[in-house]
């Protein structure tokens, strides 16, 4: 029971609807369909159980479908962690380094990300994954880097049989011609398998074989994604930060040094923020080990930065037609299709509203109405104190 318990720890049994979303059906069918037609094609036409290659092969394709799973699952339903609701540093005077999330109504810790899905605030936000319906962060980090490194490595496996498979079943089935080649499917084979190699079995296994491939090579990208961010102690969310960090620094010629705080300098030292041999995360997701140069909010600093300087470079617009919010809007016309529709930047609308729409419905500003507005104020203040 212990054991069933650690296999999967469910934090509330509501969590498991997530399972209820395209991108985990998706998943679980990819992997139920590699899985199975593997195994299948092993005992039934490649590497019988009655050998001793055949049996470690289906003891290595078991283990490959229990390990990917037990790393899937966990990934799902552990989760990132998140911040409490209405949490905030234990000194006051910390609050004027953070940002202040007005969906959780708290404060955000250091590297932690309000996730408009999970409708939280994040631990060491990563991303958002659909293939597990849930954000990739702080606690569950280690699993989900587990799975894309492991669906791979089975897939490939899986991959091999499909295709030794096929060629066994084929090789002498096939005839060459001058002009074409012929495949018997009906033609007698020396040694009889337990069911006959027959044209769905044939397509079943290119089709898995297809599946087998395009996971390794997808998945397999992912997994090189996550090492390189992960061998650096960032997440892609701060890799995109200290980007904008660099850029920001040269674009005012500030002459600041921005040293990034979580990389402690040695590969090995930051990866062991991530792999543990107890499967639990360094650190409890608001406290974090951090270089000597900097200190615990060196980059909530540098966010802060970014958003000031973005309010600052912001554009105004002013609406000119209504929108419905249809996803086909006919009635603004053929061209709202071929060009890139605004955002849903909450300082365009005044309220914080969701979406897109049409180009067309907006113009841009000649002028900082905001900017304009104080300036006016100023000066009729100046004025008034001449009078």
């Amino acid at each position: 029971m212990n054991f069933l318990t650690a296999l999967v720890t469910f934090e509330n049994l509501h969590e498991v609807r997530r399972l209820c979303h395209w991108g985990p059906v998706i998943a679980l069918t990819v992997i139920a369909v590699c899985s199975s037609m593997a195994i299948l094609d092993s005992i039934i036409w490649y590497w019988p159980l009655d050998t001793t290659g055949g049996s470690f092969n289906f003891i290595m394709l078991i283990n490959w479908s229990v390990l990917i799973l037990y790393n899937y699952f966990n990934a799902m339903f552990v989760g990132p962690g998140y911040i409490p609701l209405g949490w905030k540093p234990e000194k006051e005077e910390d609050t004027k380094y953070l940002q202040f999330c007005r969906m959780c109504q708290g404060y955000k810790a250091p590297r932690s990300h309000h996730c408009r899905k999970c409708n939280r605030c994040v631990m060491k936000m990563d991303h958002h994954c659909p293939w597990i319906n849930n954000c990739c962060g702080h606690q569950n980090h280690a699993y989900f880097t587990s799975f894309l490194l492991l669906a791979p490595l089975g897939c490939s496996h899986a991959a091999f049989i499909f295709i030794m498979t096929m060629y066994t079943q084929l090789y002498e089935r096939i005839s060459f011609g001058w002009s074409t080649v012929k495949i018997d499917m009906s033609a007698v084979r020396r040694f009889q398998p337990i069911m006959p190699f027959s044209v769905p079995a044939f397509a079943a296994t290119l089709f898995a074989l297809g599946l087998a491939l395009g996971t390794t090579i997808a998945v397999g990208m992912l997994f090189f994604i996550q090492m390189k961010v992960i061998l650096r102690n960032k997440t892609s969310i701060e890799a995109w930060i200290e980007e904008k960090a660099k850029d920001r620094i040269q674009y005012y010629q500030t002459g600041e040094e921005f040293i990034f705080p979580y990389d402690l300098g040695r590969r090995w030292e930051n990866f062991k923020q991530v792999f543990t041999w107890s499967g639990s995360p360094e650190g409890d997701g608001i406290q974090w080990p951090i270089h000597a140069k900097c200190h615990q909010h060196t980059l909530t600093i540098e966010q802060l930065k970014q958003k000031a300087d973005k309010r600052v470079r912001s554009i105004q617009y002013r609406v000119v037609e209504d929108y419905n919010g249809a996803c086909c809007p006919l009635s603004k016309g053929l061209n709202t299709f071929f060009r890139t529709p605004c955002t849903e930047e909450p300082r365009i609308a005044g309220v914080r509203l969701r979406g897109w729409f049409p180009r067309r419905c907006v113009e841009k500003c000649h002028y900082d109405t905001a900017v304009t507005s104080a300036m006016t104020s100023e000066t009729s203040s100046e004025e008034k104190k001449v009078k």
